[in-house]
């Protein structure tokens, strides 16, 4: 068992990861000659399982020689019944506990995952879990209490306030026009990421932050160019962009980002700006887009799943090219979420944004209506005047 390859350091020490070439390939590991002992072993009947958080780092050669296995991270059904048969009895043991004192609800451990530890694992869980049981025994030595049924309640007075927010931070955030949850992948699973554009007077400048990378600022000058070539259709003044300048933001700054999944969320945020139809509460979306308006399938469909039933989102948006990996997603969480599968941007817009309250294509046409009557605006134009 190698754990943490992809953490393998390349220095004037030695490259351990030429060694590992040799070891896990079958062909040539029959006689590794350990160059320490000056004997030869032979490898080949070993099994070895290496573990590693991304495949990014991991040199080209030596992935090559691995059968990858993806690993996703846990529903809150899983982590609950694992913390209760695995995390607490463990936590409450090595805090010098009796079974008997301290017990957990359902709806406190539900709290702790959702408002404190989200996460793909349980490492964090458990750290939260220890420090209630630790806060429970000192109550229990200094004789204030004997036992101890931990609530929702009694959850938030030991570890204080909450670190997440559940959909009243989403509803709160996308409160405005221009702002859209997004999906993102992570190496700890996946995650829910805001993308947010802004106007100010100015001359055609635009401008991406959020520490993003090349291939993420592609998508944005993407998906700006898509919105002002279907200026017309989408009801956008073309002088809009003459007059405005257009800045988009992915926090949190401090976090690096790339890729181009985020395509379909940045050209949803770019329209909700300019017509000023917000997005539709509790929902998220994940796709690449072309120049052409096409929504392209992305990887991770079921971590950033599994993100978005964590943060509480009802409404996934999808490239429709991605329908078939919801067969790995589990059935609880798809039953309790709406899939809404894209071909094109317009099918993303249609289904993320509130319907506009008044068109300026409709105002034109009602124009081009009473113009082929002039004589009758010419009469009401007399009564209005004898009145």
């Amino acid at each position: 068992m190698l754990d943490e390859v992809d953490k393998l350091t390349f220095d004037f020490h030695g490259d351990p990861a030429s060694a590992l070439l040799e070891v896990l390939d079958p062909e040539q590991n029959r006689e590794f000659r350990d160059n320490y002992l000056e004997v030869s072993f032979d490898l080949s009947q070993v099994f070895f399982i290496t573990t590693a958080n991304t495949a990014e780092p991991i040199p080209g050669p030596l992935y090559d020689r691995m059968e990858v296995i993806y690993l996703s991270g846990y529903t809150d059904n899983e982590k609950t019944a694992i913390a209760k048969q695995y995390l607490i009895p463990r936590q409450i043991r090595e805090n010098g506990l009796h079974a008997d004192e301290v017990a957990f609800t359902d709806e406190a451990l539900r709290k702790v995952i959702r408002d404190y530890t989200r996460e793909a694992g349980v490492r964090n869980l458990e750290r939260k879990i220890g420090a209630i049981c630790r806060k429970a025994a000192t109550r229990i030595a200094e004789g204030t209490q004997k036992h101890f049924d931990i609530t929702p309640e009694l959850v938030e007075e030991f570890l204080e306030k909450p670190i997440f927010y559940g959909t009243e931070e989403l509803n709160a955030r996308t409160s405005l026009p221009g702002i859209v949850p997004g999906l993102a992948y992570t190496p700890f699973g996946g995650d829910v990421l805001f993308v947010e554009s802004t106007r100010m007077p100015g001359g055609r400048g635009f401008q991406v932050t959020g520490s993003v990378g090349n291939v993420m600022q592609e998508s944005a000058r993407a998906a700006l160019s898509y919105v002002r070539s279907r200026a017309e259709s989408l009801d956008i003044s073309p002088e809009f962009f003459q007059k405005n300048d257009l800045h988009m933001h992915i926090p949190a700054g401090a976090s690096p980002k790339d890729g181009p999944s985020a395509g379909v969320t940045m050209a949803t945020s770019l329209v909700s700006l300019i017509s000023g139809r917000k997005v539709k509460p509790h929902l998220g979306m994940t796709g690449e887009i072309t120049l052409r308006g096409q929504v392209l399938p992305v990887g991770g469909v079921k971590e950033k799943v599994l993100a978005a039933h964590r943060n509480g989102l009802r409404t996934v948006v999808l490239p429709e090219r991605n329908k078939f990996d919801l067969e790995d997603v589990p059935d609880e969480v798809k039953q309790s979420m709406k899939f809404v599968f894209a071909q094109t941007v317009d099918d993303v817009l249609k289904a993320a944004l509130e319907a506009p309250k008044s068109s300026r294509r409709a105002k034109r046409k009602t124009a081009a209506r009473s113009s082929h009557h002039p004589g009758k605006k010419a009469n009401d134009k007399g009564r209005s005047r004898r009145g």
